[in-house]
């Protein structure tokens, strides 16, 4: 009885043979033509095969030999994008092979100028770290993102990257980074009508991270400077709120600051990264709270 092959299995087989094709092609003596770039050819269909049948190992595989192979053909955008297509099937089974591919097409892409898709590159490696939880190496990638993005002169692209730093660097209890970045993007969004509104957003984030110094004078140095940056924000919610909760603190009154945070949450809902630093900041009076009640 004959055995029965899946569609999967046949395109396999198909894929092998196309892949057997292009390296016997780089092995042969080629007088007329290029044999690296009639072997890309044939290495690429047996990539399309190996995706069919949902094979990403062996498709993100054949993706790398196509790579060198426009490499040594010296077209290297075509390498860029085969970096960029092995990434694709990677991503599908293992998560650092994917990260491997990107950095190869980001560092291809910049080798010939196209610093926007070295930007994007970067911003998808960092991405993938971020959803892993790497978030140091998040950082890293999100920063190099928004410089090439910038050097395009994408100020909006690289905003997006610079407060994923902002983000996680406060996570990560670096709050000089965060306070500095939304400061800077605030500053920048202030004389622009569309991003005007968002200001107020900047401002809170770079002032929550503040409470978490625990600084009390350079809290309130804070919101004047902020007033000054944008004279309507004494009269929002978020300035009343950094205002009010610093108050709690050189109260340290803990109670106080709950009612606080709850009041603005009920109106304005709080995100889960606002509500990590809050309570930091709650424990962290806690903890002072529960010092002065040793001392006395």
């Amino acid at each position: 009885m004959a055995q029965y092959i899946g569609k999967g299995d046949d395109q396999i087989v198909k894929g092998e043979e196309f892949e057997k094709k292009a390296e016997k092609k780089i092995g042969s003596w080629n007088l007329f033509g290029n044999k690296y770039e009639d072997a890309a050819d044939l290495y690429e269909k047996a990539a399309t095969l190996y995706k069919l049948a949902k094979s990403w190992d062996k498709a993100g595989s054949i993706y790398l030999k196509m790579a060198d192979c426009h490499l040594k053909a010296e077209s290297k955008h075509e390498a860029a994008s085969a970096y960029a297509n092995a990434a694709s099937c990677y991503k599908k089974v293992s998560p650092q092979e994917a990260i491997s591919c990107l950095n190869q097409a980001a560092n291809s892409f910049m080798e010939i100028g196209r610093l926007n898709m070295c930007a994007r590159y970067y911003k998808e490696i960092a991405e993938m770290y971020e959803h892993e939880q790497y978030f140091e190496q998040a950082i890293i990638f999100f920063e190099r993102s928004a410089d090439f993005f910038q050097s395009e002169e994408s100020s909006s692209a690289a905003n997006q990257c610079k407060l994923k730093v902002a983000q996680f660097a406060a996570q990560l209890e670096d709050y000089t980074k965060a306070i500095a970045i939304y400061e800077e993007i605030a500053r920048q969004s202030v004389n622009n009508n569309l991003l005007k509104y968002s200001v107020k957003g900047y401002l809170l984030n770079a002032g929550l991270c503040q409470l978490c110094r625990g600084d009390a004078v350079a809290i309130m140095n804070s919101l004047e400077r902020y007033q000054e940056l944008e004279p309507t924000f004494s009269g929002t919610r978020e300035y009343k709120f950094l205002s009010d909760l610093s108050a709690s603190i050189e109260e340290e009154d803990v109670a106080k600051f709950t009612d606080i945070v709850k009041e603005f949450d009920s109106i304005t809902a709080l995100d889960s990264w606002k509500t990590t630093i809050l309570l930091r900041v709650k424990q962290s009076l806690k903890a002072r709270e529960l010092e002065e009640d040793d001392l006395t």
